[in-house]
């Protein structure tokens, strides 16, 4: 039978075009490397190397073998590194699904002071739902919840959808129409505003519209920005308005950088829900996410 680590001695011996660097390659001796180059040319029947004074040069049955066995050669390395036993303790790495400006405004800061790995993977709430329950990742922050029967959910704050505007927009004509309840008004006034939108996520101003005004957003934004954290940005000590969801703009809120514009006649609220499974290894570090996120989103 065959020895795969022929074909390893092969593909060093190939790389490093001699017997002396293979074997140093390898951290074995030179003649193991002979050994095992001979074992494998007797094995498959031909030679594999041309031996000159300097150095081994591939015959072309052995380039043919090369470009075979390198790539899965390569593989089983990856997998001999990631998967060998540590002398130090492991370090648990949990995965964290959430929309982009979740993280940005709740989690980023955190990072570097948690004592475990965390990868971030952002998407669609359907998507993240089903890698949940798949075991791809270990928790989520979802406005959603599914029928997956191993998920658990735990409600930790309400996001409510409202219309900012920038500190420096000129707002009494609107906050006149809005005491007198004149919904037309409030209307055609919106629609002659500057307003901010963001490129991957239209869904918060035509919920608010519809909700409101009974029909899809009848205007475009002046402006297309990669985010809401931009859309807030740029809105800060500006002007110009844009539908968000209230706790993204805490801070610039409390800073006086932008204000709550409008609620809505029809106020579209948002339960916000930890997504777990029921049976976790990591529970312990989940604890730890829900602290941040309960600290930062009261």
């Amino acid at each position: 039978m065959v020895n795969l680590e022929w074909f390893r001695t092969f593909k060093a011996i190939y790389e490093t075009g001699s017997l002396t660097g293979a074997a140093e390659a390898l951290f074995i001796s030179q003649p193991g490397v002979s050994l095992h180059l001979s074992s494998l040319e007797t094995y498959v029947g031909y030679k594999l190397f041309d031996r000159t004074s300097r150095k081994m040069v591939s015959t072309e049955r052995g380039k043919i073998l090369y470009n075979y066995v390198q790539e899965a050669i390569c593989k089983l390395e990856d997998a001999e590194r990631h998967f060998h036993k540590s002398t130090e303790k492991d370090i648990p790495t949990i995965s964290i699904g959430m929309c982009f400006e979740t993280f940005q405004f709740t989690l980023e800061s955190y990072l570097p002071t948690l004592p475990f790995n965390v990868f971030i993977k952002f998407g669609e709430y359907p998507e993240m739902l089903s890698d949940l329950d798949s075991g791809v990742l270990d928790m989520i922050i979802t406005p959603q919840k599914g029928d997956y029967k191993g998920l658990e959910y735990k409600a930790f704050s309400k996001e409510k959808i409202v219309v900012i505007a920038g500190s420096e927009t000129a707002t009494q004509d609107f906050d006149n129409l809005d005491t007198a309840k004149d919904v037309k008004g409030i209307h055609d006034w919106l629609i002659q505003q500057k307003w901010y939108g963001t490129t991957s996520d239209m869904e918060h101003l035509r919920r608010f519209w519809h909700a409101n005004f009974g029909k899809r957003p009848d205007f475009k934004p002046n402006y297309i920005v990669p985010n809401m954290g931009s859309i807030i940005r740029c809105l800060s000590n500006g002007t110009g308005v844009a539908v968000v969801p209230d706790f993204l703009s805490k801070k610039e809120l409390e800073a006086g950088h932008i204000k709550i514009l409008w609620q809505g006649n029809n106020i579209i609220e948002n339960t916000l829900y930890f997504g777990t499974r029921k049976k976790t290894i990591y529970a312990e570090q989940i604890k730890m996410i829900e602290e941040i996120f309960e600290r930062e989103m009261v």
